[in-house]
């Protein structure tokens, strides 16, 4: 362990790999049992390692049903029938680490690497307003190069870019962790979430895919580092697993363990949860032994939903249409869409052919973010791109306040409909457009307090009269 490297200031390695494994075996399936704990997750109480075990267990065909419906139920109830949208945009994949599963890994002579410069990043941030994006996850490589400084004048480079109507009004962070000072820059830069996977929580198993002599190769600095954002007084944090390094199971009672941890010593849980599941790399070789079924990534999606109800999941397009689809009942609160991996991608011309080499990773949805729009509105869902709880101040704590009782639909869902709304007039295409605004006239129905019936309804007239950016 390096000598130099400043922890929290109660950092401990929580993540006890012999006592999950106990947990496991220990859990006992009985029907009584099951539906209890059910029930618990359904007053909006976090579960705990222990129930959660149980749910994994619980794989008859009977129980499941019964743990699909309760998460079903209780998204609606959290979240309403909303899913958040955003886009991804890699900003430099050079890496100093040695990931065994990462195309960006700095043994990989053959990845086509690159970090975008200034005229670049907006001509990326252009094409993505052009089709109505406004909400980002920065992706960075760890290299000397992507300093906080760097990335944090790049958020402010993209908070600047503003095209039409477009701007992008929240971004967030998926880079490696940084130290007390980094985050603080980072925080002053005006981010959201900053987000930061285990991606194994096993330790044996973090070794073998993460080499010893790089930066990566320090479980405990990795599994401290959100800790050490909020003590920088960072309040926004996301945390994941990446399924397929080692049994599915274990990561999620990792994620359980990892989400209890902050919450107990922050008062603050993470924002979000992702659980992607290995996708086909250039130059990687998958070990198929821990690979995730269909079915079973199901269960892992419901039995996140009910272990931690108030925390936003996320799924990703590296799962394919098909399954996004089925898979979004069970608890999903956000995906991305329109997603292009490759630097620079963007505001290249759009097609469904991937370039492996330029990217970390194959994606299996590559439909636009009109097609995607499209779908969840047939299917019944608001697309949102709300940002407004992160420029009131609801984080952290005070979101928590709000979160974890399920009182944040309050906001969300007007919200979502005036999002909804700016994107139909700018940016749909004529038949989502015309859908769109059904799913509003039906969606703003059903809003019990005629207050905020009301005055959603006039906001809504404001923006088809082309103001924007009204928020609750």
């Amino acid at each position: 362990m390096q000598k130099d490297l400043v922890f929290s200031r109660n950092c401990i390695d929580f993540i006890d790999d012999a006592a999950i494994h106990q947990t496991l075996n220990a859990a006992k399936v009985d029907p009584g049992r099951v539906r209890a704990i059910i029930a618990k997750s359904m007053n909006k109480e976090a579960l705990s390692v222990e129930e959660t075990a149980v749910l994994l267990k619980a794989d008859s065909p009977e129980l499941t049903e019964e743990i699909f419906d309760a998460a079903r139920r209780l998204k609606r109830e959290v979240y309403g029938n909303r899913i958040v949208l955003f886009a991804p945009l890699y900003i430099g994949n050079y890496c100093i680490n040695d990931c065994k599963y990462c195309a960006f890994r700095r043994s990989l002579r053959s990845t086509v690497r690159k970090t975008l410069n200034e005229t670049e990043t907006v001509a990326q941030v252009e094409a993505l307003e052009d089709h109505g994006h406004k909400r980002l996850i920065l992706v960075f490589g760890e290299h000397p190069d992507y300093t906080p400084e760097f990335m944090a004048e790049t958020v402010r480079l993209i908070y600047s870019v503003k095209k039409g109507h477009g701007e992008i009004r929240r971004v967030n962070i998926n880079a490696a962790p940084l130290d007390h000072a980094g985050y603080k820059v980072m925080k002053n830069a005006g981010i959201g979430t900053y987000q930061i996977f285990q991606e194994t929580y096993h330790h044996e198993s973090y070794t073998k895919f993460h080499p010893a002599h790089t930066h990566k190769g320090n479980y405990l600095w990795r599994l401290d580092g959100l800790s050490r954002a909020f003590e920088a007084d960072c309040d926004d944090m996301g945390i994941g697993a990446l399924f397929g390094l080692y049994d599915w199971r274990f990561e999620v009672l990792g994620l359980i363990t990892h989400s209890l941890h902050l919450q107990q010593e922050y008062n603050v849980g993470p924002h979000t949860i992702s659980f992607p599941r290995l996708r086909p790399a250039h130059g990687v070789n998958i070990d198929p032994r821990y690979l995730v079924s269909d079915h079973d990534f199901k269960r892992l999606v419901a039995i996140l939903r009910l272990a931690v109800p108030y925390t936003g999941l996320i799924m990703t397009a590296r799962e394919t249409a098909a399954i996004r689809r089925e898979v979004m009942q069970f608890g999903v609160s956000q995906i991305d869409a329109g997603t292009r991996l490759e630097l620079g991608g963007y505001s290249e011309k759009q097609n469904e052919n991937q370039e492996l080499k330029r990217e970390q990773f194959s994606i299996g949805d590559v439909r636009s973010l009109d097609a995607v729009i499209g779908e969840l509105v047939k299917d019944g869902f608001i697309p949102s791109f709300c940002t407004s709880c992160y420029r009131l101040g609801r984080t952290g704590e005070h979101f928590m306040e709000y979160a974890i009782p399920g009182f944040i639909n309050r906001f969300c869902t007007p919200n979502a409909l005036l999002t909804l709304s700016e994107y139909l007039e700018d940016y749909a295409s004529e038949s989502v457009k015309q859908s769109g605004y059904q799913l509003i006239n039906a969606e703003l129905s059903k809003i019990p307090d005629e207050k905020v019936k009301k005055l959603v309804s006039e906001r809504l007239v404001k923006i088809q009269n082309g103001e924007r950016d009204l928020y609750f």
